[in-house]
């Protein structure tokens, strides 16, 4: 096996022994840095719709209050105006959902299901929790969600909830008055909740990753190339001119042309010696002669 093979094969070595763990690591990094950036596009969204439930409480359900009585305006519920906003973001993020899950609610789908329930029990017995981010398996395989505590801190929330005979006919006509009703002041009645495929984090840090590993390995083989074009010019094509020098001598050709070399390296180092040997050799073998 020549040296410059030699050489190509350590280095690869090298280069693969110190890639593999690097990738991994940033493998992991990318896959955190991805995850946190989808749960800051869900806390924006979140509190977007969390702004719209404030607005329609302060401002939309006082402009519309005298209608009630006859006709019940979706609009005047801070729920369904919370998920209309979303339903319009995710025209440009669809990849995203949102559901206002709720343990006693007006409208039926808005009810929690049974991983929700455990949320908002969670926020129940921690009042001070602001959110609570993990995953879960569904159908579609792994999903990560975020979610925030629904409290009643606003007592016009209440106006609708407290009782059947306060709320105004026309939403009990509509929903009935078995639900929706009992709401408390600070009471954690639900969470809001948003929800993502795990897929999109991983598919965001897999791109990126493979992106910064392609530039990496161009990188390290530009990097061997320019090692090789060294490696000829300073250590292969020298040892080789030496090489052959060392056989023409070893073959009884004393006269052959002497190599010049430069510098004070290894190699030169070496080739000087040799020239010395030579030159010893050549004196040796014409003081035999002589005699």
């Amino acid at each position: 096996m020549s040296l410059f093979l030699k050489f190509n094969l350590i280095l690869l070595l090298v280069f693969a022994v110190g890639l593999v763990p690097t990738g991994i690591v940033f493998g992991h990094l990318l896959e955190d840095n991805a995850r946190e950036q989808v749960l800051a596009n869900a806390e924006i969204m979140m509190e977007t719709a969390m702004a719209m439930r404030g607005y329609t409480v302060s401002e939309v359900r006082p402009l519309i209050a005298d209608q009630m009585d006859e006709t019940f305006l979706p609009q005047s519920v801070p729920a369904y105006s919370a998920t209309q906003i979303f339903e319009a973001l995710r025209k440009q993020h669809p990849e995203y959902t949102y559901k206002e899950a709720t343990l006693n609610p007006s409208n039926p789908r808005n009810r929690a299901v049974d991983w929700e329930t455990d949320i908002v029990a969670e926020f129940s017995r921690n009042p001070e929790r602001p959110e609570i981010t993990g995953e879960r398996d569904t159908p579609l395989g792994r999903s990560l969600y975020l979610a925030h505590p629904i409290r009643i801190t606003n007592e016009n929330c209440l106006t609708c909830h407290r009782t059947p005979e306060e709320a105004p006919a026309s939403m009990v006509k509509l929903y009935g008055d078995a639900n929706g009703f009992g709401w408390k002041m600070n009471e954690t009645i639900g969470a809001q909740i948003v929800s993502v495929p795990m897929s999109l984090p991983l598919d965001s840090a897999n791109r990126t990753w493979w992106t910064l590993m392609t530039a990496l390995g161009t990188l390290l083989l530009a990097a061997l190339g320019l090692l090789n074009i060294l490696l000829h010019f300073v250590v292969i094509r020298p040892v080789k001119r030496l090489s052959r020098l060392a056989d023409d001598v070893s073959r009884g050709n004393l006269e052959a042309e002497p190599m010049v070399v430069k510098g004070n390296d290894e190699v030169s180092v070496l080739a000087r010696s040799f020239q010395r040997m030579r030159i010893s050799l050549v004196q040796a073998m014409k003081m035999l002669g002589d005699e």
